[in-house]
């Protein structure tokens, strides 16, 4: 039985594929539904799907950035992208033989898409490493930059409460229901989830490196990679290094 993982932060449209899926490709198994780009390439990790429907603009890493990092950590995992991008970028996808579906998704393109995906099952691994190359030469068109991010928050220090400007953060980084603000002049507690902030932050300065960690690239002194494939960050105006999972060093590569 094939397995699959779907990556899309819209719950309704979601919903909506899972369903169509179900119809188009009954014995394909979904082992993993995500909400955003870090969560999804550590689903592909985990359970090394034979694809993945990759939503384009996704807090955290976008679909590009996810295949990307994909084609290294799970070399035969076949991508679908949806997205809601004009012809100019479908024009993109076609010329590099990406399988895309628009949004919202037709149930006879779904039907195409699988019919496509099923005669490619068999060489997989070729048709993964294509998709994986030219998502790294796309890496950065499809940014997705929100319409207000985040400018300066407040959050908690002892018993006072600091006004931070994002800029001056070093990283963020999840505790339990709270997030860890990492600044020069110390820690400060933030009553918001990882996940939420990873929506209202400015993708081009800020990077998820781990499932609990979110750092400013301004901020990062040098990468480092042990032989296992793991990194490390050194970072200006702190004294500690922050550790980056495997998958997400694909991600520093293709920058």
């Amino acid at each position: 039985m094939p397995k699959c993982i779907v990556a899309e932060d819209e719950k309704l449209l979601s919903a909506a594929l899972q369903r169509e899926l179900a119809k188009a490709w009954p014995e394909l198994e979904i082992v993993a539904v995500c909400e955003d780009g870090g969560e999804a390439l550590e689903a592909i990790v985990t359970h090394q799907p034979d694809v993945a429907f990759l939503d384009i603009r996704m807090p955290g890493l976008t679909g590009m950035e996810v295949a990307a990092a994909a084609a290294d950590a799970s070399p035969h995992t076949l991508v679908v992208f949806v997205t809601a991008y004009d012809q100019y970028a479908v024009d993109a996808f076609e010329r590099g033989a990406i399988d895309y579906l628009l949004k919202p998704v037709v149930a006879e393109r779904l039907a195409q898409a699988v019919t496509r995906l099923r005669g490619r099952l068999a060489d997989a691994a070729r048709h993964a490493r294509r998709t994986g190359d030219l998502a790294k030469d796309l890496i950065g068109r499809f940014d997705d930059v929100p319409d207000e991010p985040l400018t300066w928050i407040t959050a908690g220090a002892g018993k006072a409460t600091r006004l931070i400007l994002v800029e001056d953060v070093i990283y963020f980084r999840a505790d339990n229901k709270y997030t860890v603000v990492a600044t020069a002049e110390g820690d400060a507690l933030l009553s918001r989830p990882i996940r939420e902030l990873l929506r209202q932050l400015d993708p081009r300065t800020f990077r998820q490196i781990h499932r609990s960690t979110i750092v400013n690239l301004r901020q990062v002194a040098s990468v480092e990679r042990d032989d296992t494939g793991k990194g490390c960050l050194r970072l200006r105006g702190r004294p500690e290094t922050l550790n980056v999972s495997q998958p997400f060093m694909a991600i520093f590569r293709a920058m």
